[in-house]
């Protein structure tokens, strides 16, 4: 996973911020009882301030969301979650290729695709893994209000079903998270040689039989070379990372319609 520069520090505090609740009073694991009406509605409240800094694209949209996050996930949040500026130029591309439905393949803690519904009407399948990261990620899509486009599925990948979709993000799906937490931990879950040759192999597969026109977005690619049926219609390195396009030959014409940068 790459490593970015550090986020903004949060105010310290506890209750509706400029922007949202404290981490320390999160709603969504570890605060306020939801089942109590002004617990409710303060979250509510404060989701909706979040979602209108996410929508309008402010320098802060990372730190705001972050902020609903446990610490031990906040804390890696730049190592293993896509920043929000990556995310919305993702928004862009899906709207100029008019794709409706996005599988985020190890959506981990539920970020991109609750973010991403958050700018688009693309409805998100997140895949992960981990119980414990899903959990969050539904409790989050809950919150901010998509959880009606937005669903995840625990399973490893290849051994769960991939749902077809217009396009499929990767943002290193197959690299070993390590969170300083008993909670996320899920040593059960096994990482290593065979279990990667496994899961390349497995989306290698997947892409080769996908339909002509299938999108893939790759933040940092996902550990090995796309099928060689796929092209790359647009670019973009401003980031820490080069996001990448990539379409499969035999629909449309090349990268008319797409901006890139």
């Amino acid at each position: 996973m790459s490593q970015e520069s550090a986020p903004e520090t949060p105010s310290a505090g506890c209750g509706i911020a400029d922007v949202a609740i404290e981490p320390e009073c999160s709603p969504v694991l570890e605060g306020p009882d939801l089942r109590r009406p002004a617990d409710y509605w303060a979250a509510l409240r404060a989701a909706r301030r979040v979602t209108e800094v996410i929508q309008a694209r402010q320098t802060r949209a990372d730190v705001a969301f972050d902020r609903w996050l446990p610490e031990e996930l906040r804390d890696r949040s730049l190592e293993y979650w896509t920043p929000l500026p990556v995310l919305a130029r993702v928004a862009d591309w899906l709207r100029e290729t008019q794709a409706r439905t996005v599988v985020d393949i190890g959506s981990g803690a539920g970020k991109f695709c609750v973010a991403a519904a958050l700018l688009t009407s693309c409805r998100f399948i997140g895949l992960e893994q981990r119980a414990s990261l899903v959990d969050m990620a539904r409790a989050l899509a809950t919150l901010f209000d998509v959880a009606d486009r937005v669903t995840f599925l625990t399973g490893d990948f290849g051994a769960l079903p991939t749902p077809q979709a217009d396009a499929y993000y990767l943002y290193n799906p197959f690299g070993e998270y390590d969170f300083d937490s008993d909670r996320y931990a899920e040593l059960g879950v096994p990482f290593n040689d065979e279990t990667l040759k496994r899961d390349l192999f497995a989306m290698s597969y997947l892409l080769a039989l996908a339909p002509a026109g299938t999108l893939v977005i790759t933040y940092n690619g996902f550990g090995g070379p796309l099928p060689r049926s796929y092209e790359q219609i647009a670019v973009d390195v401003r980031f820490p990372c080069a996001l990448r396009l990539w379409r499969k030959r035999g629909w449309g014409g090349g990268s008319a319609g797409v901006r890139t940068a």
